[in-house]
């Protein structure tokens, strides 16, 4: 639905059941969050609070919590949005199949910007600190935004055509920020502001920055979209929100949007930075205290009644996989068109979204060859790790379509299965080491550093995978508690260091078994699928944690003929898991049992 404001589309969905109000007093401070996160786990509606403590304004979570809310949220232009997708892929489906594409005048009309001297953002002024502190975990840093849309122009061409906006993590006090005059802003460099910011430096001036909060939630959904080389993401929200963008523009400032409910100004010094963090990231971990920059506050606007829009970063799955699941419907298709050979890929949101991505490619090459090995994968796979945000990939999985045309991305145990069934550890491992991964991963060795392995796998089955422990397996001294995490996948502590000399002495059995992980803690591990893929893939850096039974390396490629194995225990250069305050738990316990104003929501 085209959405005028924040305000009109929370009365829409309170209007047909998707929200509730909450009038008792709520803390900003862990509260909210540990409500959010009940309530997002339990399918729950999204949730006005209409009394924030020391805040003069109300917060609204969970709008985006479920796929179908959030389809409903757009459910007059989303397929419409599907379709510009399609044609921005290949223009000549309009003239194969007509009819499909009726809704484009109506999408074109609306995808324009809208300059205007004012709008309702900016009849009021507010300070930082009057803003909700939202913190979502105990050791946060500060309060935080989370649902920004960040706005910046690049230096070189001012004006909207090479305009970013972006959700980067804002910190709004803590730390040695001065109050109500220094806020933070993590982004990593190769983000579109990250163009930005390096072209600011080059011009040795300062990089003007507007942080827009609120607003109709087309835009908030478009600063998370990959969009296609060249497409707005202001236009992408006029599209989807089924209205022109109207923005603020005044000579010598940057352009405000109009309909939002907030907007900070201000801009950065990109030679000043100052330390950010800690923050309860989507890896399930802090992110801990770097240094990043720092935007120096011009002004706060807000509009009238203006609503406080909030999410909860954590360990995954969170509020923000239900943005995965609608960019995956709108974008999916681009995908094979960007990267030839590609047919699906899916960043594994249970493991933290970036540390595990799994592919199904083309293997094409030797069509007449009697045995085939990966090839025309490896090429895919080097493809892959050169595009944007998939380049954050720590360990990426690729089969063949050939092999299994049914194959569903979507289902990981499947998906395992398929690839355990296949792969040849002498062969099919092929590992970066020492380049970049992503920023707030600290499985690796340093600050953005670590390693990349690609595990691909391609050809007939190979084995039978186990599904029970076998009678006589014998572990190596210091190895207990052995079990079973997914056909084919054995789990098991261990209290010491784990060295090439012990693999020999597993027992012949482990066939069946392709791959071993050490985890601190196998019943955990074991529990679930999600709990497997969070130890494994956020617990391990590839060129430092995989070895395997009779390892070995010829030509500086390194393979094992036995069992792989993962060390996905803890170390003591990992960021600390996340932990909700007891106190805090306890409380919001209390607003859920009967009689409480939470009471049947989760």
């Amino acid at each position: 639905m085209g959405y005028r404001s924040l305000a009109q589309t929370v009365t829409d969905l309170e209007r047909h059941g998707h929200l509730v109000r909450i009038d008792t007093e709520i803390d900003p401070c862990l509260e909210a969050a540990e409500i959010q996160r009940r309530v997002y786990l339990a399918g729950g509606p999204a949730l006005l609070f209409t009394r924030v403590k020391g805040c003069p304004f109300p917060m609204v979570s969970n709008l985006f919590g479920t796929i179908e809310r959030t389809r409903f949220m757009f459910r007059d232009s989303l397929e419409a949005v599907r379709h510009l997708v399609e044609l921005k892929i290949d223009p000549t489906q309009i003239l194969k199949r007509p009819l499909r594409y009726l809704d484009l005048p109506q999408s074109l009309w609306t995808m324009w910007l809208r300059r205007t001297r004012t709008g309702p953002v900016i009849e009021h002024e507010t300070t930082i600190d009057q803003l909700p502190q939202l913190k979502s975990w105990p050791n946060d840093g500060g309060g935080f935004i989370t649902l920004p849309q960040v706005y910046t122009e690049h230096p070189d061409h001012p004006g909207f055509k090479n305009s970013n906006l972006g959700m980067y993590r804002v910190q709004l006090g803590g730390n040695d920020y001065i109050p109500n005059r220094e806020i933070g802003l993590h982004y990593q460099i190769h983000r579109s502001i990250g163009v930005h910011h390096a072209a600011a430096v080059r011009r040795g001036e300062k990089l003007k920055v507007n942080i827009f909060v609120g607003g109709p939630p087309a835009m908030t959904l478009s600063a998370v979209m990959p969009l296609p080389e060249g497409l707005s993401e202001l236009l992408f929200a006029a599209a989807l929100g089924r209205r022109p963008v109207r923005m603020i523009s005044r000579p010598g400032t940057l352009p405000i949007y109009a309909d939002a409910d907030f907007c900070i100004t201000g801009t950065i010094d990109p030679q000043r930075t100052k330390l950010e963090g800690p923050f309860g990231d989507h890896l399930g971990y802090y992110s801990l205290q770097h240094q990043f920059p720092v935007m120096e506050v011009e002004h706060v606007y807000h509009r009238k009644g203006a609503i406080w829009p909030f999410t909860v970063v954590g360990r995954p799955p969170q509020e923000d996989t239900s943005f995965g699941e609608i960019i995956h419907e709108i974008t999916g298709p681009i995908i094979p068109t960007v990267l030839p050979g590609v047919k699906a890929v899916h960043a594994v949101d249970a493991a933290g979204v970036h540390p595990l991505l799994l592919a199904i490619g083309s293997e094409r090459y030797v069509p007449y060859a009697t045995t085939r090995t990966p090839q025309e994968l490896l090429t895919t796979a080097n493809a892959i790790l050169g595009q944007g945000q998939l380049s954050l990939a720590k360990y990426l999985l690729i089969v063949a379509q050939e092999d299994q045309p049914d194959l569903d991305i979507h289902d990981i145990a499947a998906y395992f299965r398929h690839l355990l069934e296949r792969v040849d550890w002498t062969q099919d491992l092929h590992f970066q080491t020492r380049t970049t991964i992503d920023t707030l991963d600290y499985s690796g060795s340093g600050f953005n550093q670590g390693s990349k392995v690609v595990i691909a796998a391609a050809g007939p089955k190979r084995r039978e995978l186990g599904t029970e422990l076998p009678p006589d397996l014998t572990l190596p001294d210091g190895l207990r508690n052995p079990r079973i995490a997914l056909p084919g996948v054995i789990v098991c502590e261990c209290d010491t260091s784990f060295s090439n000399t012990d693999h020999a002495r597993f027992t012949a059995s482990l066939p069946q078994f392709p791959l071993i992980v050490v985890v601190d803690d196998s019943q955990f591990a074991s529990t679930s699928l999600n709990n497997w893929l969070w130890v494994t893939f956020t617990r391990s850096n590839p060129a430092a944690d995989i070895s395997g039974i009779e390892a070995f390396t010829h030509e500086k490629h390194w393979g094992c003929r036995g069992s792989l194995i993962i060390d996905a225990r803890r170390k003591p250069h990992h960021a600390p898991p996340l932990i909700e305050d007891p106190a805090v738990t306890k409380r919001v316990d209390q607003l859920a049992a009967p009689g409480g104003p939470l009471h049947g929501i989760f």
